[in-house]
């Protein structure tokens, strides 16, 4: 079998456990949201002030977030007062539905209408598994570049939803948000663009209530490169035009 078939095997494999999943989850109520980014995009911030706002308005939401090491993104998390738990991937990449699986056994409250997974800091790997998630969200700083959805098209063009961060360094990082918005488009056509900023927490609010939103319903995006519910996995490169 050569190195393409493994690699096809194991998808297939995970992509099926995340179809179990996912339908586990469903018939507790829980919609999952998978975060997706690079190091550094400040995902980990804006998630706490998500879980804050969800705390104050008595949202019961939960989050799972994924490093190589240490525990601070939960230690930072579960300030916001939302049950957190850290998942350590042990020098893996990405992570797998089997991974999230196992976290949640005993854990998960029985409540909970929205799972946060923080994906570890990665473009690449962690956007061709399927962790079960209703909602797959790519995030990306202004300091990042504005062709980085070019360069990484199976990230973004997997995304339901995509988020511009950091967006009060826009002016000094020399951000050029027309042309961001143009590129995401490229291999997403279609796809909503939330600008957000975890200082002053704008966007919190809406990205919780697309979570909420996609938990009463299938999200109305479809991406092209979109996880199948039923466990096919769509191929590894988006088209770009």
């Amino acid at each position: 079998m050569c190195r393409s078939d493994v690699k096809q095997a194991v998808l297939a494999k995970n992509d099926d456990l995340a179809a179990s999943l996912r339908e586990d989850l469903g018939r507790r109520g829980v919609t999952l949201v998978n975060l997706l980014s690079s190091p550094g995009s400040g995902k980990t911030e804006l998630l706490g002030r998500v879980l804050a706002r969800a705390v104050e308005r008595g949202v019961p939401v939960a989050a799972l977030t994924a490093d190589l090491a240490t525990e601070n993104d939960a230690v930072r998390l579960a300030r916001s007062g939302a049950p957190v738990r850290q998942l350590l991937t042990d020098g893996l990449c990405h992570l797998e539905a089997r991974q999230v699986r196992g976290h949640l056994d005993g854990w998960l409250p029985e409540d909970t209408a929205v799972l946060f997974v923080e994906n570890v800091g990665n473009l690449v790997c962690p956007a061709s598994y399927d962790l079960g998630e209703t909602l797959r969200i790519a995030l990306m700083a202004v300091t990042e570049g504005e062709d980085k959805p070019l360069k990484y098209p199976t990230a973004f063009g997997s995304a339901h939803l995509v988020v511009i961060t950091k967006t009060d360094l826009a002016g000094a990082a020399g951000f050029d948000e027309a042309a961001f918005r143009a590129n995401v488009q490229r291999v997403n056509p279609g796809v909503e663009i939330v600008r957000t900023c975890a200082r002053s927490a704008e966007g919190a609010d809406t990205l919780l209530e697309h979570a909420l939103a996609a938990r009463r319903a299938a999200p109305p995006h479809r991406p092209p490169l979109a996880p199948h519910p039923h466990g096919h996995h769509h191929p590894a490169s988006a088209p770009v035009a």
